[in-house]
């Protein structure tokens, strides 16, 4: 049974996860799961409008002071809030100060959108990210408080084994590819009341099995290419999004990115 049959606006708030990458264009754009979810949701009935004010790199307290009171004033139908993962990876964190920071972008968002829906971000399996699950998992737990407390949807990608996948993430084992994002739209659209197009969480075939040196390999090229990259970064206080505006900063009708 759907939860509403007249989702007419959606504004997406957040970082690089709801920006989109890797969920790479031909123009080179990023696309994503919040493109293909308005997409899909425009697609139902004319009139539809979108705005995308996610910015790669962001950290909460940005989201707070640039994208939440934006997205407030919007007064869409539906509005995603995805943030705080990019502070939990940092070599120090106030995990007080995000989840009270989460939670006044929460109270703010609730009374202003129709339906307002909360993530439990994707975790791809492997030695990097085990060190942050802690704070991952606190950062989840509050979302969860939040979402009961103030009537909110949570789409749990983090409980989907299937999403874990290293073959659902890009090279830079941060962000997922295009199948991920497409995944992903589909687990909001289901939470949204709709009509189920697939099983998101179904596994992927099982791999081929992959020699030690091919691992070896990738690791070294991720280690140069990404990793190094990050961790400078993080320890310079600089973003990956530094000087970058929204895709999509206004509410405005939906049109479709170029081919």
């Amino acid at each position: 049974m759907e939860m509403s049959a007249d989702y007419t606006s959606f504004v997406a708030v957040g970082d690089s996860f709801t920006e989109g990458m890797s969920d790479l264009l031909p123009d080179g754009s990023y696309r994503g799961w919040a493109d293909l979810l308005a997409a899909r949701l425009a697609a139902r009935g004319p009139g539809f409008h979108y705005a995308n004010l996610a910015v790669r790199g962001k950290l909460i307290r940005q989201i707070v002071d640039e994208q939440v009171p934006l997205a407030a004033g919007m007064r869409a139908d539906v509005v995603t809030l995805v943030g705080g993962l990019n502070d939990t990876l940092r070599p120090t964190c106030d995990m007080g100060r995000v989840r009270g920071l989460l939670e006044e972008a929460v109270e703010t968002l609730a009374p202003s959108c129709g339906r307002l829906v909360l993530m439990r971000s994707p975790g791809r399996t492997g030695p990097v990210l085990t060190r942050f699950r802690p704070r991952m998992e606190e950062l989840f737990a509050h979302v969860d408080e939040l979402a009961a407390r103030h009537g909110a949807l949570v789409v749990d990608l983090y409980g989907s084994g299937s999403l874990g996948d290293p073959r659902l993430w890009d090279a830079d084992r941060l962000h997922l590819t295009a199948e991920g994002h497409r995944r992903v739209a589909e687990a909001v659209w289901q939470t949204l009341g709709l009509g189920a197009e697939d099983d998101w969480r179904s596994p992927l075939p099982p791999a081929a099995p992959e020699r030690w040196t091919a691992r070896r390999a990738a690791d070294l090229r991720f280690a140069r290419r990404h990793l190094g990259p990050w961790i400078g970064r993080r320890l310079t206080g600089r973003s990956s999004g530094d000087g970058l505006v929204p895709k999509r900063p206004e509410l405005l009708p939906y049109e479709p990115p170029s081919a």
